[in-house]
């Protein structure tokens, strides 16, 4: 496991309480989650080996789904997390590092495609998080999303007052993905549907670089079920 040079040394109270919730995290998530994530890995192209990012990828739920052709780099900003990802990728072909998903440790398109579980509704700067996944993604790449995130003038008045304190402790409540995808104009959206808890949690995959002039049109009719 590498550490990356970068900022995942702040946030010091979310980083503890990771690293509290570290053992029992499996035991909240795994179950109500695995269907999900099958469906949202499936997007994951298996035909020929492709080099692929995991932004916080936590505890490694995710790697015992995976198609093993790939070369992986997993990445999240902390360690007693990482420390458990460690065993659920001893079949697959993975590097693991010690980082932030909002200052990637890596240079430009150097991915070709990164998965984004459950991390841009959790980061404090879920635009910095998206922007990088962009920055290291490969012309033509594409970006696995599965998160929770409220609908564009979605009131959701309880999430959004327990929302300063979960996102200190775990996770933001109060995500507009629409808002979000505002910092990356080179994303179309190819594919975004509810999952769980009546379309909180939703699906999305994204592809990088397409004509400029189509993108906004072509995402505007997607986000309106047109």
């Amino acid at each position: 496991m590498k550490n990356a040079p970068s900022t995942y040394r702040t946030n010091p109270l979310l980083r503890l309480s990771y690293s509290l919730i570290a053992p029992f995290y499996d035991a909240l998530i795994e179950y109500p989650m695995r269907k999900a994530r099958q469906r949202s890995l499936a997007l994951l192209p298996a035909i020929k080996p492709n080099r692929v990012l995991l932004c916080g990828v936590g505890t490694g739920l995710d790697l015992p789904i995976l198609p093993d052709l790939h070369v992986y780099t997993a990445l999240d900003f902390n360690a007693a997390m990482l420390a458990r990802a460690k065993s659920r990728g001893k079949n697959l072909n993975i590097d693991f590092i010690l980082g932030d998903c909002m200052t990637l440790p890596f240079q430009e398109a150097q991915f070709d495609h990164v998965i984004l579980h459950l991390i841009v509704a959790v980061v404090p700067d879920p635009r910095s998080c998206l922007s990088e996944a962009v920055r290291v993604l490969k012309p033509g790449g594409t970006i696995i999303i599965f998160d929770k995130f409220l609908q564009p003038s979605q009131s959701a008045p309880v999430r959004r007052l327990f929302n300063g304190i979960s996102r200190r402790l775990a996770t933001r409540m109060d995500v507009v993905f629409e808002d979000v995808l505002q910092s990356a104009p080179e994303l179309e959206i190819k594919h975004n549907i509810p999952m769980l808890a009546n379309g909180w949690f939703r699906s999305i995959l994204l592809h990088k670089n397409i004509e400029p002039n189509e993108i906004a049109k072509n995402n505007d009719l997607l986000l309106s079920g047109n």
